[in-house]
């Protein structure tokens, strides 16, 4: 049989599993740029930019590898828009006889792949993606009869499978985790390295000029460009952090500092979750660095925690509880995003930063999206479909698969408790403790009432009081709920009366 083998934008290496049997003679793969998937939400303009560039080289690489590779791009003339449509178009041209692909990352994709057999009339094999560690269905049976799916137990498990900082059976050092150690707040002075800085080349200035003119109307900054978009590149990244970021990186991966949005990050989600650098061969940098003594344990398994715990339990998440889990809404939130997530005019300076940053980059680290934007997203309430759809645009590292499961899960407790333990929510203190932004804000962190006291004081008072019969019962929350009780009834009627005026000013449009 003549196989057309489909290589979507996030499956980006030449160890795929739709190219396992590759016939030279025979086979063609199909790589296309498809308006549908370009604007089923408004993406980015850097994430598409990014991933269209990535896209053509690799097609670029497997073609001097000897592969026959159909790609087509966004402005052929001949373009279907849509993925199916190109898949029925290559099928036609080419003669041939069956489809092979690999597992997709977004749902809405596995169904559109489901539906190719009968609608083009060929046979259709979906392979595992066997990038990630853990496939759905052996997530599933991991999952089976667990009352909570706590991601620590599932970390543990996977350390212990592929023996990652493990010394004769037991967790090197001594201890699974040292999330404890990884919570220092910036302090002055920090020697901040650059990150990696990508010359466009031409493939890439094409795919820019092409981007600046087809998705004028899309949020965020175009240029400069400065992603990798190669797997060459995507190694340079990997080893820039290893050698000149992983020992900082534990002790301040907590921190935020303004105009600093890299801090000691790795930046490596882009490139991972597109296929340019696979998971394994990031834990084992990582633990070389700690075998030759290049950085801390900390630092080391923080790092690694991130990768083989996080990223493969939040996948494993997402294809365990959909299409329910998109709908999920515990709070039943219904206020609508904010005008400032996209402009960044806000009086609040740690949103204003954040907001602004990831209008620049398509990025934001995960404290900012978890304890800045989340967090306010959290407290006052705002729909779960709107914050959903604002990560999923505006991060050049998201996919549903991800994005879903942190945001409705992680971020907004949406999920009632499934994934998280508790509401991660906080007051002003905790952004005053891990970042400098409130020394240049509007509002005053210390100051817990009234017009020029921080929103966060009285917005985390108020969303523990409207939800008190949600989450009084959860053992995490006991104390936060004894220190509401002690605060009386005036104090609790201060915190109405300001959460009412701000609501009041945020839904009528006002600078908040």
């Amino acid at each position: 049989m003549k196989h057309l083998r489909v290589i979507l934008g996030d499956q980006l290496s030449d160890q795929i599993s739709c190219l396992e049997g590759w016939d030279k003679s025979r086979d063609v793969i199909l790589m296309c740029e498809v308006w549908d998937e370009a604007t089923y939400v408004k993406h980015h303009k850097k994430k598409i930019a990014f991933l269209f560039s990535a896209m053509r080289h690799f097609a670029a690489e497997l073609t001097g590898q000897g592969y026959k590779v159909r790609y087509i791009k966004l402005d052929d003339a001949d373009n279907t828009g849509s993925l199916k449509g190109e898949v029925s178009r290559a099928l036609s041209d080419a003669g041939l006889d069956c489809v092979v692909t690999t597992f997709p990352g977004e749902y809405r994709v596995l169904e559109d792949m489901k539906s190719w057999g009968n609608d083009l009339s060929v046979p259709v094999e979906i392979r595992s993606d066997t990038r990630f560690l853990r496939s759905p269905e052996d997530f599933e049976i991991w999952a089976s009869g667990r009352k909570q799916l706590r991601m620590e137990y599932f970390y543990r498990e996977m350390r212990q499978r592929y023996s990652v900082l493990m010394d004769d059976g037991a967790p090197a050092g001594g201890q699974w985790n040292y999330d404890a150690e990884n919570r220092k707040p910036p302090k002055e002075g920090l020697n901040i390295p650059k990150p990696y800085y990508g010359e466009p080349d031409e493939i890439t200035a094409e795919v820019i000029e092409m981007v600046s003119k087809r998705f004028a109307d899309h949020f965020g900054d175009l240029e400069p460009f400065y992603f990798a978009v190669t797997r060459e590149g995507a190694l340079e990244v990997l080893r820039l952090f290893i050698e000149e970021r992983l020992k900082n990186f534990g002790d301040y991966q907590d921190a935020m500092v303004e105009g600093e949005p890299w801090m000691y990050h790795s930046h490596i989600s882009f490139y991972l979750n597109c296929g340019l650098l696979n998971p394994l061969e990031c834990i084992k940098a990582a633990e070389n660095a700690d075998a030759e003594r290049k950085a801390p344990l900390n630092a080391v398994e923080g790092f690694i925690r991130q990768i083989i715990g996080w990223r493969e339990y939040i996948r494993g998440i997402y294809w365990l509880k959909m299409p329910e889990y998109a709908g999920e809404n515990f709070f039943n939130a219904d206020r609508k995003l904010p005008e400032f997530y996209w402009t960044a005019q806000t009086k609040m300076n740690c949103l204003r930063q954040c907001v602004t940053e990831t209008k620049e980059n398509a990025y934001a680290h995960h404290i900012q999206r978890l304890m800045v934007l989340g967090n306010f997203a959290l407290l006052t309430g705002i729909d779960p479909r709107e914050v959903n759809e604002w990560f999923l645009v505006v991060y050049a590292d998201a996919y549903e698969w991800v994005e879903l499961p942190n945001v409705s899960g992680m971020i907004l407790f949406a999920d009632g408790g499934y994934l998280a333990s508790k509401p991660y929510a906080a007051g002003g203190g905790y952004i005053n403790k891990m970042s400098d932004y409130c020394r240049n804000c509007s509002y005053k962190v210390s100051k817990k009432n009234g017009t020029d006291a921080c929103p966060f004081n009285y917005l985390y008072w108020d969303f523990l009081g409207r939800n008190r019969e949600k989450l009084a019962g959860n053992h995490r929350m006991g104390m936060m709920y004894r220190t509401y009780a002690c605060m009386g009834e005036e104090k609790h009627r201060a915190i109405q009366a300001d959460a009412d005026r701000f609501f009041a000013d945020l839904d009528d449009g006002e600078i908040v």
